[in-house]
Parts: structure tokens; C-alpha cells; sequence
């Protein structure tokens, strides 16, 4: 099993940040992702699957499918993604920061990935490294891409 973690202040409230995560719908206009495919109806929550369009290093689209497994508003977001030989276990946590007397959220994003077949154990021998890198890019980019959706001022939506 690998881990890769990444950390980011985000100047704003944990509930804003929080509300950007869950609105599927909203996430899209916001640029956090490509057109968000909901597959299950209902309230945000445990059980919610939806698949959403992923850019890979190199260029070119992966469409992966999310399922949340636990949600703790606004602190903890925990989604599985299911792979080739591996899945992987995306956990969001959001704690309140305070910076420059403004308020603000520390938000840590670690992926866990876990062998779910031999396959992915070789895979993971061959590609381990390289993998993690390309996975560390990944998060850094979904945080920042939630920090520019979180820091713009209210209306700035529409104009970008």
C-alpha cells in the first residue's frame, strides 16, 4: 500500500470549502472538474457515486468513478475510486486556520492506494515511484484548483 499526502491553506471558511467539495452540480462552473456524472439521486452522503473526467499526466481525459464512504461535514470527506488491480481511498480533511486575523481552512488530501489483485502489485513494483509523483501532481493541482474557486470573490464565477 502507498500513500501520498498534500496539505494547503485555503483562505476561506472550512464550510465554503466543504459546500465546494459536495455541490457536484456547482463543482463543474467552478473548474474543480470536467462535467461531474451523478449516478445515484439524493442528498450528498454516503453512497454518493458520481464520475467525473480526470486529466492525466502526459494529456489525454480518464473518466473515474468516486464513492463517498464517509462525510463529516465540514470536517472529513472519504471517497474510494476503484482501479486496475488497485483501489484507491481519498481522504479530505479540513480543519479551521486562522490566518492574518481572516479565517481560513488547512486542507490535507491523502490517497491511499491499496492492492486489490496481483496485478496491482506489479504494477506498483514497476511504476511505484513514478506513480506517486504523477499522484502527488494530481492533489497539488485539485488544491490549488479548490483554493482558486474558494479565494475568488462572490460573483467572480460568472466573469472567468
Amino acid at each position: 500500500m502507498s500513500t501520498v499526502a498534500v496539505t494547503r491553506l485555503i483562505e476561506a471558511y472550512a464550510v465554503d470549502v466543504w459546500r465546494l467539495l459536495t455541490d457536484l452540480p456547482d463543482r463543474a462552473g467552478r473548474h474543480l472538474a470536467g462535467p461531474v456524472e451523478l449516478l445515484t439521486p439524493g442528498a450528498f452522503g454516503p453512497g454518493t457515486v458520481w464520475r467525473e473526467p480526470r486529466a492525466q499526466p502526459g494529456g489525454g481525459l480518464l473518466v473515474e468513478e468516486f464513492c463517498v464512504t464517509e462525510a463529516v461535514p465540514p470536517r472529513r470527506l472519504v471517497l474510494t475510486s476503484p482501479g486496475f488491480g488497485v483501489d484507491y481511498r481519498i481522504t479530505w480533511t479540513l480543519r479551521a486556520a486562522r490566518r492574518r486575523g481572516r479565517g481560513g481552512t488547512a486542507v490535507r488530501v491523502t490517497q491511499e492506494a491499496l492492492l486489490s489483485d496481483p496485478y496491482g502489485r506489479v504494477v506498483a513494483l514497476l511504476l511505484g515511484g513514478l506513480a506517486a509523483r504523477a499522484v502527488e501532481h494530481a492533489l497539488r493541482r485539485d488544491l490549488a484548483d479548490l483554493a482558486f474557486a474558494a479565494e475568488r470573490p462572490t460573483g467572480a464565477v460568472e466573469a472567468a
